[in-house]
């Protein structure tokens, strides 16, 4: 079985790489992107706003919307690094803002927000022990930001999928939704090939499992694309692109809500 796996990841890889690249060299904007660049979306503030094409690709949580039409309340771990949980998006952290807009824009909902921190542990390592938060808090709901760490650490593309793909595998099989968020953009990935490899393995796993994803990589490459003609400096694009993430985030899970007993989009179009 974990063989199989294997090549069905890594032909899920090598489609999205061929796909990236294609995108690039033609500059060419995506159909879902070519909807929508000249319109902004209310759900997203003006200075992080981003084509939906470049944010997310959709999947129903099934799970989440059933528990919100049973006014019961809904039980989210966020995963990630420090800085994460450190992130001031106001006067609120990256959990708490979560927490608010997912209420503010759900009314009548009640979300209950844990945050751990992964930073520093291959994904590998950090399976155990995240099946034991996962115990401890008994989410509904997991947000999990993934791959920085392999970048950092050069780790292999192959064992990371399929140890991502392990890992989400159990959290269904256990009645816990994902949404899964790829590793940050900064322009000195642009072009590294390892970066490369694991956002398209982050993006296969997503397909794979059916789950949710925000395209971070996109998402900053696109604001910092945006902001770097308009002369921003690369530390307040770095800062823009953690204060930013938290919207998009938001926005890809009340979407991925609304799509209970579609099929997954995962273009980041939507239905009329």
């Amino acid at each position: 079985m974990a063989h199989s796996i294997t090549h069905v990841l890594a032909a899920g890889v090598s489609l999205v790489l061929v796909a990236s690249a294609a995108w690039a060299q033609s500059g060419e904007l995506l159909p879902a992107d070519t909807r929508r660049a000249e319109r902004a979306d209310s759900s997203l503030s003006a200075e992080c706003f981003v084509p939906d094409g470049k944010l997310f690709a959709l999947a129903p949580l099934e799970g989440v919307k059933a528990a919100l039409d049973e006014k019961r309340p809904v039980k989210v771990l966020a995963l990630g690094s420090p800085a994460m949980s450190a992130l001031g998006t106001g006067s609120a952290s990256y959990p708490a803002w979560l927490e608010h807009e997912l209420e503010r824009l759900l009314p009548g909902s009640d979300f209950v927000m844990e945050h751990r921190v992964t930073s520093g542990e291959t994904m590998e390592d950090a399976s155990d022990r995240i099946k034991g938060m996962v115990a401890e808090v008994e989410p509904d709901l997991v947000i999990w930001k993934v791959g920085t760490t392999e970048v950092l650490a050069r780790t292999d593309t192959e064992e990371f999928a399929r140890s991502l793909d392990d890992t989400v595998k159990w959290l269904k099989e256990h009645d816990i939704e994902v949404v899964l968020v790829d590793p940050q953009y900064t322009a000195s990935l642009r072009d590294d090939p390892g970066y490369k490899r694991v956002v398209a393995s982050v993006e296969a796993v997503a397909r794979a499992d059916a789950v949710p994803l925000v395209f971070r990589s996109k998402a900053v490459r696109y604001l910092t694309e945006q902001r770097s003609n308009a002369g921003q400096n690369p530390f307040q694009l770095n800062e823009l692109g953690y204060r930013c993430i938290a919207e998009h985030v938001v926005r890809a899970v009340l979407l991925s809500i609304r799509q209970h007993g579609e099929s997954p989009e995962r273009d980041g179009t939507k239905r009329p």
